[in-house]
C-alpha cells in the first residue's frame, strides 16, 4: 500500500517534469531552426515527443508506477499541461511583453488546450509495443505510429492556422 501511495505521487511529479524537460527541445528547434519550418515541422515533431519524457522514463523503470493505458495518457497531458504553462511565461513574458489581455486568454485556453489534448493522444501511445519497439525487437512505432503522429499534424496545422491568423497566437 506504501509503494503505490509513493508513485501514485510521484508519477504526476515526474509527468510534469516531463513537460518542462520538453520546453528545453522546443528551445533547441527554435534556436537552430527558427523559421516557418520549425513552427511548422520541427516544433510539433519535438514538443510532441518531448513533452511525455516523464511518462516514458516511468514506464521503462517502473511499469507498476503508470498501469493503465487511460493513465498513462492522462499523465503525458500533465505533461502538456506543464509544456504549455512554461512556454506561456516564457511567450507573454520575452516575445510580447506588452501583452493585451486577449494575448493572454487565447494562450491560456486554445494553445494550453491543444497541447494537453496532443499529449493526450501521445500518452495512449504508451505502451508495451512503444517499448519493444524502442529495443528493437518490432519495427519502431510498429502500430503505435498513429499516436505520435496525429499529434503532431494537429499541432502542426494548429500552428498554421495561428501563423496565417497573425502570427503572435503561435
Amino acid at each position: 500500500m506504501q509503494k503505490r501511495l509513493k508513485w501514485s505521487l510521484i508519477a504526476p511529479l515526474a509527468a510534469l517534469g516531463g513537460g518542462v524537460l520538453g520546453v528545453f527541445g522546443a528551445v533547441i528547434q527554435e534556436v537552430f531552426y527558427g523559421s516557418l519550418f520549425a513552427a511548422f515541422v520541427a516544433g510539433p515533431m519535438i514538443e510532441e515527443a518531448m513533452k511525455p519524457t516523464g511518462v516514458y522514463l516511468l514506464y521503462a523503470l517502473r511499469p507498476y508506477a503508470v498501469q493503465g493505458r487511460l493513465y498513462r495518457a492522462v499523465l503525458a497531458a500533465l505533461g502538456g499541461l506543464s509544456f504549455a504553462v512554461v512556454e506561456n511565461i516564457f511567450y507573454l513574458e520575452v516575445y510580447y511583453p506588452e501583452h493585451d489581455r486577449s494575448l493572454l486568454l487565447f494562450r491560456y485556453t486554445w494553445t494550453l488546450g491543444m497541447h494537453v489534448a496532443a499529449s493526450f493522444i501521445v500518452g495512449l501511445g504508451v505502451n508495451e509495443r512503444l517499448l519493444r519497439s524502442v529495443r528493437g525487437e518490432i519495427p519502431f512505432l510498429s502500430g503505435n505510429w498513429r499516436f505520435f503522429v496525429i499529434p503532431m499534424i494537429l499541432h502542426s496545422l494548429f500552428n498554421i492556422v495561428m501563423v496565417v491568423s497573425g502570427g503572435r497566437w503561435v
